[in-house]
């Protein structure tokens, strides 16, 4: 099959993808196959935005969870090289351009020396405008990156409808979940996710089985309309939930 028809087969499973997680894995179906196996896609919050509000900016997210935390606990959007480049181009480019472009400072040559270590350490960025004028920063990494020139366009073109895909989805559950309501159990269990507490963790702390401490947060998660723990915490800080 060519590029041009597993494009097009691409985009029609996108349509039937009703969750920001279907969206994730089917982007990644074909970005993996490059060697790219992580997804980040977001707004860039504003130099200074408080670490805890970070999270909010958050679309898509398929990353190692402890290099998100990581990322947002060191304030490193606002030396990420890669994110930097992409504030200046309107056009897709691989991560190693980022570095060979920008001038790398001991801050910037950390955020990719931690990047590799959990396997991130290649990838592409491209920016996207939406027709309001919002910018949506959309990022893929990981260990070994091999595209062709061909591919490259593959990947651009399948994680742009990927994204658009996934902000139709958002304004969609934006539109119909105005309202989400979590028991109280759920709220507790959130507030101690917020602060880095496993499900077994939680467990012990609220006399409950490891099981049920799980099927709280899965319910908390779903109900907020979540891809992950990181995105459901963000979510339920924003509807003031956890404060």
């Amino acid at each position: 099959m060519g590029h041009f028809d597993r494009t097009l087969e691409f985009i029609d499973q996108l349509q039937h993808a009703n969750t920001a997680t279907a969206v994730c894995e089917k982007l990644l179906g074909i970005t993996s196959e490059f060697g790219l196996t992580a997804l980040m896609a977001g707004t860039v919050p504003q130099p200074g935005t408080p670490r805890g509000q970070q999270k909010d900016h958050v679309l898509l997210c398929e990353w190692p969870g402890e290099w998100l935390e990581r990322y947002v606990a060191r304030n490193y959007v606002d030396h990420d090289p890669v994110v930097s480049h992409m504030k200046q181009l309107q056009a897709p480019f691989q991560w190693r351009e980022a570095s060979q472009s920008i001038r790398i400072d001991k801050s910037s040559g950390e955020v990719m020396g931690d990047a590799g270590e959990f396997k991130l350490r290649d990838g592409l960025a491209f920016p996207l405008v939406t027709l309001d004028g919002q910018i949506v920063m959309v990022s893929l990494g990981g260990e070994a990156v091999e595209l062709s020139g061909a591919d490259f366009g593959l990947v651009s073109l399948a994680a742009t409808y990927a994204i658009g895909r996934a902000m139709q989805l958002h304004t969609m559950a934006a539109q119909t979940i105005d309202h989400v309501e979590l028991t109280p159990r759920e709220r507790e269990c959130m507030q101690w996710a917020a602060v880095g507490k496993s499900e077994w963790e939680i467990s012990q702390i609220l006399g409950i089985s490891e099981h049920t401490s799980e099927k709280h947060l899965l319910n908390a998660k779903s109900k907020l309309g979540a891809v992950n723990r990181v995105q459901a915490v963000a979510e339920a800080i924003r509807r003031g939930y956890i404060s």
